[in-house]
């Protein structure tokens, strides 16, 4: 495998970390937790999500003092993440 090829294998794992957290947030509704599930920090979660939303260029969560919700299109992009984490993760 070249350098290129190997950088590409990299940047497709790190996007896919992404989504995997994406939906542990979204399932969860709680980043405590959904971190906890994970098996990592919290502190990575939080940034990490809002690093999605701002290459997405949309809001996925609306986030209050006591309460964390998907917003219509956090709903739309959870469908598209459980499709796109069903198709290459094996079981």
């Amino acid at each position: 495998m070249n350098a290129g090829q190997e950088r590409g294998k990299q940047e497709a794992a790190l996007e896919l970390r992404l989504l995997r957290y994406f939906v542990a947030v979204a399932e969860e509704l709680h980043f405590a937790r959904a971190a906890e599930r994970l098996g990592v920090e919290q502190s990575p979660v939080s940034p990490a999500m809002r690093n999605l939303e701002a290459t997405l260029g949309v809001q996925l969560f609306d986030r209050s003092a006591h309460q964390t919700r998907l917003t219509w299109a956090g709903q739309v992009f959870l469908g598209e993440c459980r499709r796109v984490l069903a198709t290459v993760e094996p079981w």
